[in-house]
């Protein structure tokens, strides 16, 4: 497992946080389809894998902010 890190960030930071990591998401979105539609199952498994984890950590950080 890994390991756990405190840290302090302004609001305004967490926004720009969010705002990369859905740019980043998108990427790997795109990816994933791209793969899909070149039929590699495993570029697509790892794309979705990822999109998946950043999805997570959008949602945490979001949950912050409210």
């Amino acid at each position: 497992m890994a390991k756990a890190i405190k840290l302090s960030l302004t609001e305004d930071e967490v926004e720009i946080l969010v705002d990369a990591l859905e740019a980043d998401l998108e990427g790997y979105v795109e990816s994933a389809k791209e793969a899909r539609g070149n039929g590699n199952r495993a570029d697509v498994a790892t794309f979705t894998e990822a999109a998946q984890r950043i999805q997570a950590l959008i949602t945490k950080l979001q949950d912050l902010l409210e």
